[in-house]
């Protein structure tokens, strides 16, 4: 605990931070997925406090996320009663403790390094591009929406392309003044001043777009912004009503296989949005901390049963929420549990007055936020580690961007899966020859896939050659080449070729060899 008071001063001031980003994100979730939008905030609230209190990853967050959006959408719309949805986000929370005790968190440690930095980087264009036309005004479409192809037959450029035409001034000034104050937020000299460095820049932000909106409600109101261009939270008149925000479960619903379809949908999908997004914030974590899957498996389980049980939307651990955590400085987990108190306390006692706050404030926020996670650098460095990194880190990219998140990380995974087999394969095998002396050598791991090109190799031995086979440097060699080699053998006297094996006792692989 004492490590938890130690770092305060870094996790209060993140923690504003991140209920700043996190605030318009769940409203417009639980409103692209057609949900109330209370249960928005019910799901940011019992991400922050009980995945957060949780988890054993320090700088995740956690709440309802853009990737579910469509699937949460479809089944609100296929089993037409809410409460029926949210006997499926208890069941899909049950799944997942499941899954975390038999310890299905594994999955997320074969996703190649290349594809979780596409996937950073692809999120911050996303937010780039999605939150354009939020900066200048236009919020046509919900905030956090991040897939291509949008509901209104929109895609993601053209709706920034559209936000042109309809750009609002007062909009696009407070986005820039907004835009300049986290810049220069950024500057050394600010971070060296320890007094500065624990105000949050996106909180000055916020207070600066409130008072220019307000003196141009006060002074000229024509310029000033519209309601919709605002955060819009509920606003309960009493206790009562507050508590009327609630939604409860109906068991009676358990014998729907809809209720069960959805319930194996969203565990399935959340888990691997989960696995992958801590498994991208370990990247982000200056100190390179591993989280334990299988503990945020289970925490994210008992976050989704208690998320059902109240009324909320589902939860995974969210990149955007996180990657702001850690670019606002948070060291522990104090400050996903700091946002989610605040959260709740902000919706119970100050709701009127979050609902002044500009969402072009907001937009700057993650567009500032997307910046720092599509560096130029980022792209230069894996330029230079080669085609094999470069390739699946450039597809990941562009597929997050021209699908969503997990259909990108699918293909990311399968070319970055497809540029490691064929390193190894061509690694695998080494062929050189002088004149008529030829070296074969087996090295690593060799599969069935390297039979074309041995086979190809020894096709190639011309006659009266001297071929030497060294396998002393393979760990493992495939029966299916070790019949190929045999097969060369049985017949290289015919073309007066001269054979040598040389093998190494110490394996236990060289056994396979006494054949030859």
């Amino acid at each position: 605990m004492k490590k938890y008071f130690l770092n305060a001063g870094s996790d209060l001031p993140a923690s504003i931070v991140v209920l700043l980003v996190a605030l318009p994100l769940c409203l417009g979730i639980a409103l692209g997925s057609g949900a109330p939008l209370f249960s928005g905030i019910i799901a940011g609230i019992v991400g922050g406090i009980v995945i957060g209190t949780l988890s054993g990853s320090q700088l995740s967050v956690s709440g309802p996320a853009a990737g579910l959006t469509v699937i949460v959408a479809t089944a609100i719309l296929t089993l037409k009663v809410y409460e029926a949805f949210l006997l499926a986000v208890v069941l899909a929370g049950i799944i997942q403790l499941i899954l975390g005790f038999i310890r299905a968190g594994v999955i997320g440690d074969y996703v190649p390094n290349s594809v979780i930095k596409g996937m950073l980087a692809a999120i911050g264009l996303i937010l780039i591009l999605k939150q354009f036309p939020h900066l200048v005004g236009y919020d046509a479409d919900f905030v956090g929406d991040e897939t291509f192809s949008q509901g209104d037959k929109k895609n993601t450029f053209s709706a920034m392309f559209q936000a042109i035409e309809f750009i609002t001034p007062t909009a696009i000034f407070i986005g820039g003044i907004s835009l300049l104050i986290l810049a220069v937020w950024e500057r050394k000299i600010i971070k060296k001043n320890k007094i500065l460095q624990l105000i949050p820049g996106p909180l000055l932000v916020v207070l600066a777009s409130v008072f220019i909106n307000g003196y141009f409600l006060a002074n000229n109101p024509a310029y000033a912004l519209e309601t919709k261009q605002l955060v819009s939270l509920p606003v309960a008149k009493d206790a009562a009503s507050f508590f009327s925000f609630f939604t409860f479960p109906d068991i009676r619903f358990l014998n729907n296989p809809d209720v069960w379809i959805t319930a194996v949908t969203l565990a399935i999908v959340a888990s691997l949005e989960t696995l992958l997004g801590i498994e991208a914030v370990d990247k982000l974590d200056p100190l390179k901390r591993v989280s334990p899957a299988n503990r945020e498996l289970k925490a994210q389980g008992i976050g989704n049963i208690v998320s059902g049980l109240i009324g909320g939307l589902p939860l995974t651990s969210v990149v955007v929420r996180s990657s702001a955590n850690v670019s606002a400085g948070a060291k522990t987990k104090v400050s996903a549990i700091t946002h989610g108190i605040l959260l709740l306390l902000c919706v119970m006692f100050i709701p009127v007055i979050l609902n002044k706050i500009p969402l072009s404030a907001l937009a700057a926020v993650l567009i500032f936020t997307g910046y720092k996670l599509a560096r130029i650098s980022l792209f230069k460095e894996f330029f230079q580690k080669g085609w094999d990194q470069f390739v699946p880190f450039v597809v990941t990219i562009a597929a997050i961007l021209m699908t969503d998140l997990l259909v990108g990380i699918i293909i990311g995974i399968i070319v970055g899966l497809f540029f490691m087999v064929r390193s190894n394969f061509r690694s695998s095998v080494f062929v050189v020859h002088d004149s008529n002396q030829y070296l074969i050598r087996f090295r690593k791991d060799v599969s069935f896939l390297n039979k074309p090109i041995i086979k190809k190799k020894l096709e190639d031995v011309p006659e009266n050659a001297y071929v030497l086979i060294d396998a002393t440097r393979a760990d493992f060699i495939d029966k299916d080449v070790i019949e190929e080699v045999n097969n060369f053998l049985c017949h290289a006297h015919l073309k007066n070729i001269r054979v040598e094996i040389k093998k190494s006792p110490n394996k236990p692989m060289h056994l396979l060899f006494q054949q030859l």
